[in-house]
């Protein structure tokens, strides 16, 4: 934290020490001790960067400062106060030094930095893990806008990037030393590279990571739907679409602002246009084809105005800036503060009664900052951050967090359920409006469940894909589609066996469940979705995840067949043709592809879910493997799915000659989900599962650089990953699951040149889907 001056009462500062890999140790010290003593802490440095005339602004140290005195050094830093948070404190930092209130959005955090060294003849030892950010002005702030806090700063002036750069490579003895040749070298090489690169090489990298996607029309046959419904359908699609605006602040807090400034200046050139088109396939800067790497920069994010940032100069209208968001994408997206770590949620959870416990590790609210409340309510980041609670963090539900989009949402639903002539679906409508109001989302997804009707929506949050610090929150999405009724009709073996599957699970008698309840399977073709559907494209979803439902009722599938489809005739096939050996290339075809999708979604409601620790506690897989959940379910889903239809094979319930097909067709998918990147869940599962069986022996690499299905080893490779997987998740066992991830979800050489292959022959990766039957019905409501 900065000073104070004489008048005020002096506390002892007291800082966080940490482990000298930067975690908490639990402990906290005086700031005098840590110094004295050697001890790493934490502190945030703030550099604020004029783009008009690429300047960074320094500011001159105290002389009474303890360290560095009158040199030249960083916008503005301080230590993070014990108790304190990363972001507050980089905001309040700003505020007292230099009298600047910026909001959050302005904050781009660019990496972390570790500082050691030792001055004052060995009194002052410095090993400090500091957060680096970067605010993004348009001008340069005039330097009499600023209220400079004499007791830490003496001067401020802007300088340009290189000359500042240059300063510190010569040592310049009025400058405080960071090595530019060292990780503070990142500062400038961000900046260089963000501001000067090449529009139209830029443009044609963006085209290149579009083109990976095949753009194809999704068609449904709308006659066999009741005047009543095709009304109803109208106010289905508008709701659809609020689940989309949801999806944006969801994923990051400056998503929507930059949503809404591509498209504002998508027609000025082609590159502004690429940047939208390819924004509009990731819902946010991030690609989701690239491992979550960015392809926006804050540079290309949204201005906004702050009239009353600073004092008031006159002829100044105030501070442009830029809204920010870091290059590495948030792993807790926007449901919790993004400088909360894993160790202070837990710290908090375990103060927390047992119902509040349940709530700050459930699906339907985000988690936020007091200190940032007070911050964003008052104005004033010199109030201090500590409340009467030992903690900082609290619960909003997101009935109050989403309250504008879901009031609107709800009127919709309830609208069209009035409208609809479907029980069942008046049924869904009515109790999904009121769950998005009260939070309370178990009826409503029973009433999902028992779904019977020519028009089916699934719309609500659900997926927790986006939170990767724990897998916990859910994110909104919406699918619309019309019900094949033949389909549906022809996959109603499997949801009849679940209960017969699960009992044969290869996997210890102590993990199984006695009632597994058949899954209803919905068949449909997809005529608009909305939402977290973003990237890759959902072949079928198994849904409810919550626990609670999966234990009392199971779960139901939706497959979207018109979706399966287009992925086999554009990706699918042609993979094989690249990848398959010649012999048993004519083995893949679209019914084995569909059959274990739709096992693969079935698998889902079998296995661990609700399970029993070795201490006798009651807990859930999810809860267990947190983060590595979402890949390791994948997995299994897809391994107990191969096996599940070896069994019922063996069960004369469908025929043997699917066997072979369902094995290279499942070869030839591998390569399909691989190339969504070893971040992705489905990615990663399916790179666990390809290595696994590869090492077995099941999947032969030929000299050709085709792969071909060993059916001699096939079987019982497949049974041995699924019984692994299965007592990892019976077990609630995530340091199992850790290593099984870490040793298998790797690039290796025989998947890295198929993917390789793959790439030089443009197979598409995916499919980029559009609505012709939704747009049109938006068109006429308008």
């Amino acid at each position: 934290m900065a000073g104070h001056t004489n008048e005020e009462v002096i506390q002892e500062e007291y800082l966080d020490v940490l482990t000298n890999t930067g975690e908490k140790t639990g402990l906290s010290k005086p700031r005098e001790d840590i110094h004295r003593d050697g001890d790493y802490h934490r502190a945030v440095h703030v550099w604020i960067y004029a783009e008009s005339t690429q300047e960074l602004l320094l500011q001159r140290r105290a002389e009474c400062k303890d360290s560095w005195a009158g040199l030249w050094d960083i916008s503005s830093a301080g230590h993070i106060s014990s108790g304190d948070s990363s972001l507050v404190s980089a905001r309040r930092e700003l505020h007292e030094e230099l009298g600047i209130i910026f909001p959050k959005d302005a904050f781009e955090l660019l990496f972390v930095y570790l500082e050691e060294c030792v001055t004052n003849d060995g009194k002052f030892i410095n090993n400090e893990y500091s957060d680096v950010y970067l605010v993004t002005t348009i001008d340069p702030i005039p330097l009499e806008a600023f209220t400079l806090q004499e007791s830490e700063v003496s001067a401020v002036k802007y300088i340009s990037v290189e000359e500042y750069r240059s300063l510190l490579a010569k040592h310049d003895p009025q400058c405080v030393p960071y090595d530019v040749n060292g990780q503070y070298g990142q500062l400038f090489e961000i900046l260089s590279k963000r501001y000067k690169q090449n529009a139209e090489a830029r443009n044609s990298g963006i085209q290149k990571q579009l083109n990976r996607y095949a753009r194809v029309s999704l068609e449904a046959e709308l006659t066999g739907l009741s005047n009543a419904d095709k009304e109803a359908l109208s106010l289905l699609v508008k709701a659809a679409r609020i689940m989309d605006q949801i999806f944006f602040l969801q994923v990051w807090y400056s998503n929507p602002s930059l949503r809404d400034w591509l498209e504002q200046h998508a027609d000025e050139s082609q590159l502004d246009k690429s940047k939208w088109m390819y924004y509009l396939v990731n819902k946010s800067p991030w690609s989701c084809l690239d491992e979550n790497e960015a392809f926006l920069t804050t540079a290309d994010s949204a201005v906004r105005l702050l009239p009353n940032a600073t004092k008031q100069v006159p002829g100044w209208q105030g501070l442009e800036y830029r809204t920010a968001f870091p290059v590495v994408k948030p792993p807790g997206a926007n449901f919790y503060p993004p400088d909360m770590d894993k160790m202070e949620f837990e710290l908090w959870k375990n103060s927390l009664p047992e119902d509040k416990r349940k709530e700050a590790t459930g699906f339907f609210n985000v988690i936020k900052r007091k200190s940032e409340r007070i911050l964003d309510e008052l104005q004033s980041p010199t109030t201090p951050s500590s409340t009467s609670d030992a903690h900082d963090l609290y619960i909003v539900p997101y009935s109050v967090e989403y309250n504008a989009f879901l009031t609107k949402a709800s009127d919709l639903l309830h609208k069209a359920g009035d409208l609809t002539s479907s029980s069942s679906l008046k049924k869904l409508l009515h109790s999904k409006a009121d769950a998005f109001l009260s939070n309370e989302y178990y009826d409503s997804d029973i009433a999902w469940m028992e779904l019977d009707s020519k028009l089916d929506i699934t719309i609500g949050p659900y997926e927790t894909y986006e939170d990767t610090i724990f897998g916990y929150k859910a994110t909104f999405e919406a699918f619309i589609g019309v019900r094949d009724d033949e389909a549906t009709a022809q996959v109603k073996l499997f949801g009849d066996n679940l209960q017969v599957l699960e009992k044969n699970l290869p996997m210890d008698n102590d993990y199984k469940s006695e009632h597994v309840t058949a899954a209803p399977i919905r068949v449909i073709r997809l005529i608009y979705n909305a939402g977290d559907v973003k990237g890759p494209q959902t072949v079928a979803f198994n849904l409810p995840n919550d626990e609670r439902i999966v234990k009392d009722r199971g779960t139901s599938m939706v497959m979207l067949k018109n979706v399966s489809e287009a992925k086999f005739k554009l990706i699918l096939q042609p993979i094989a043709n690249a990848c398959i050996t010649e012999e048993q290339r004519k083995y893949v075809d679209f019914a084995s592809f569909f059959t274990h999708t739709i096992c693969h979604e079935c698998c889902h409601g079998i296995g661990p879910h609700t399970i029993t620790l070795p201490n006798g506690q009651k807990s859930t897989v999810r809860l267990e493997l947190q983060e590595l959940h979402s890949a390791l379910e994948e997995a299994k889903a897809d391994i107990v799915g191969l096996w599940a239809l070896r069994f019922l094979v063996n069960q004369n319930l469908l025929p043997q000659t699917l066997i072979k097909s369902m094995y290279v067709s499942f070869l030839a998918g591998c390569f399909r989900s691989v190339r969504f990147g070893l971040k992705e869940a489905h990615g990663k599962g399916q790179a666990l599962q390809f290595n696994y069986l590869f090492e077995k022996g099941a999947f032969v690499l030929h000299h050709d650089g085709t792969f071909s299905v060993d059916f001699d080893k096939v079987e019982d490779a497949v049974e041995s990953l699924s019984r692994e997987i299965l007592t990892i998740q019976g077990r609630g066992d995530k340091d199992a699951a850790k290593n099984l991830l870490l040793k298998h979800c790797v690039m290796t050489p025989p998947l890295k040149g198929a993917l390789e292959k793959l790439e030089m022959i443009k197979v598409p990766v995916d499919i980029l889907p559009d609505f012709p039957i939704a747009e049109e019905i938006l068109r006429k409501s308008q």
